[in-house]
């Protein structure tokens, strides 16, 4: 195939039209009509002398050797890319960049959210994309759906991904300070812990438990689960005015800081959490990309010096 006859700017839409599998979708993201991307697309068939779409039903399906395109093409785009965007290195003052990291709740809180204020001085052109957590955080990553990935080491074991820790964290229990079943001595008991109605937290429609349940549950500790919620954020404010108690990162607790939620310590060993940062080893050399996994260690570098040490058996003041 000689490279010279062929417009690289098509495979810019091979990529795009790959991902989504829907000729309006692709050309939405390149910037093209439905009719010129449709015209592109027939261009890479003749090239690849392939359909690389078919119609099935309603839909369009990858031929096997589209779906053999997928994994090259995008490393491919994505060197080019990175060699146009580190000449002369990265300025985080006046180079624009956009980077989209998926993290939890908890993560957005306390590690990114210092990270969106810092950059809005120290890198004004940036921009960053915050996503919710997802179950397919290694898939997201290879697809190059997401620059970075913040997530607990525990939920990641043996992860091939290039990765750098951050911060850890440990669980407390959350109540209102009102909460009748704890009473006055600001203490949890087994006892209390195990028939008290819980406030649980997860992802999903299958309501995936964070890791202080999952280990809860293989460890056979059976309690009430009272309610769910799929956004740790809210569990303080649900807590309020009720007994329900939660399990809750300490960390979380202070930046939350709702009046009359107290953190207390659990009446049984619950494992620490480690959230590490993940990417992919084609953005391992990129400056811009350097830059911004170097802002996201420092920023946890000084949470984990700084420490939280949220006080034990709260008391109103």
């Amino acid at each position: 195939m000689n490279l010279r006859g062929i417009d690289l700017n098509l495979l810019v839409v091979l990529e795009a039209l790959l991902r989504e599998k829907n000729v309006s979708r692709a050309g939405e993201i390149v910037g093209l009509s439905q009719s010129a991307t449709s015209a592109a697309l027939g261009r890479l068939r003749d090239i690849f002398h392939d359909p690389l779409l078919v119609r099935v039903g309603r839909q369009l399906a990858l031929t096997q050797n589209a779906e053999n395109l997928i994994e090259p093409l995008r490393d491919a785009l994505s060197k080019i890319r990175q060699t146009l965007m580190q000449q002369g290195g990265f300025d985080p003052l006046t180079d624009k960049r956009t980077f989209t990291i998926s993290a939890s709740d908890y993560a957005v809180l306390v590690l990114l959210g210092p990270l969106v204020k810092r950059l809005e001085a120290e890198a004004p052109n940036v921009t960053i994309h915050l996503l919710p957590r997802s179950r397919e955080t290694e898939k997201m990553l290879v697809e190059d759906r997401v620059d970075v990935v913040i997530e607990p080491s525990e939920l990641l074991p043996g992860s091939e991904f290039p990765s750098e820790a951050l911060i850890s964290d440990r669980w407390l229990c959350a109540a209102d300070f009102e909460n009748t079943l704890i009473g006055g001595e600001r203490t949890l008991s087994l006892q209390t812990f195990l028939t008290a109605p819980h406030l649980t937290y997860g992802i999903g429609l299958d309501r995936q438990l964070n890791l202080a349940d999952q280990h809860l549950a293989r460890e056979g500790v059976n309690r009430r689960i009272a309610a769910t919620v799929e956004s740790f954020v809210l569990v303080p404010f649900l807590l309020r005015g009720s007994n329900l108690i939660s399990l809750v990162l300490e960390r979380a607790i202070k930046e939350l800081a709702v009046p009359g939620i107290g953190g207390f310590e659990p009446p049984l060993v619950l494992p620490d959490i480690h959230e590490r940062m993940y990417w992919h080893p084609r953005h391992t050399s990129d400056q811009a990309h350097i830059w911004l996994r170097g802002r996201i260690s420092g920023l946890a570098n000084n949470i984990s010096i700084s420490g939280t040490q949220v006080e034990r058996n709260w008391v109103p003041s």
